[in-house]
């Protein structure tokens, strides 16, 4: 599968699982993230292990990074194995993530 593969509309501060390498899969990525709303975000990253239920601090890719309102964060490159789990947070809501890519 190729294309747009997750779309989210983050809450505040949860962690949202918005894409998982399926069954037999392995997946490269781009996370893009959208502050739609008129207060800057902190927004985090994590990369986590097949059966993770949240991140752990040692798969943080992004950790609290601003996003300032009506801004843009692009995260390009990122190659998971099968069942790794990519995890997004934002200090608020109105944020968008969509992942986009290809599986094979």
């Amino acid at each position: 599968m190729s294309g747009v593969l997750g779309k989210f509309d983050l809450g505040a501060g949860q962690d949202t699982v918005v894409y998982q390498v399926p069954m037999g899969k392995t997946a490269s990525l781009i996370l893009s993230l959208c502050n739609r709303s008129a207060s800057n975000a902190l927004v985090s990253v994590a990369l986590s292990s097949n059966g993770a239920t949240a991140p752990s601090l040692a798969d943080y890719i992004e950790f609290e990074s601003s996003l300032g309102s009506k801004s843009v964060l692009e995260r390009t490159g990122i190659v998971l194995g099968l069942g790794q789990i990519l995890f997004v947070r934002s200090s608020v809501a109105g944020v968008s993530a969509v992942v986009y890519g290809f599986e094979e």
